[in-house]
């Protein structure tokens, strides 16, 4: 993703939500009702620090070809305080977020939501999740929002 991109996507999002939805920024703490986009060329992760959760920024080397990378953010939750995890796997190339999601299920409990095939520009990570038999369920993009409220209860 490029410089800027992501900042310009959170405020679009954010515009058609109801929930809040921002670029992550180091130190956030983690808000029920908040969306966090992960920053154009850093790495994201969630550590707990005492009662919260809060975001952290690397730009530790690229992973899988990409910064950010979706496992290295999904596995760092499998430390987090939280009991079940929902995860959602949009449209994209490669197989980015597999291996952190086949950690993460070692750990907690997870629930894994895919962008369905017809609605995707790019199948491969939601393919990746398919393939890997992972998915609980697969969704039309115009349906992702809707459906992460059902599950997370917002």
């Amino acid at each position: 993703m490029p410089d800027g991109f992501t900042q310009t996507l959170a405020e679009r999002l954010d515009s058609l939500s109801e929930l809040e939805v921002k670029e992550a920024e180091e130190g956030d703490i983690l808000q029920n009702g908040h969306v966090y986009l992960a920053k154009a060329g850093w790495h994201m992760e969630v550590c707990k620090e005492g009662s919260v959760h809060k975001i952290h920024l690397h730009d530790e080397p690229y992973r899988e070809g990409v910064r950010p990378c979706a496992n290295y953010m999904y596995e760092s939750l499998a430390d987090c305080g939280y009991e079940e995890i929902i995860c959602v796997v949009l449209t994209g190339m490669g197989a980015d977020g597999t291996e952190g999601i086949e950690y993460l299920q070692t750990k907690k409990t997870v629930k894994v939501i895919i962008q369905d095939k017809e609605s995707c520009v790019v199948y491969g990570m939601p393919g990746s999740i398919e393939k890997h038999k992972m998915k609980h369920k697969s969704v039309d993009l115009k349906y992702i929002a809707n459906e992460i409220i059902l599950n997370v209860g917002v």
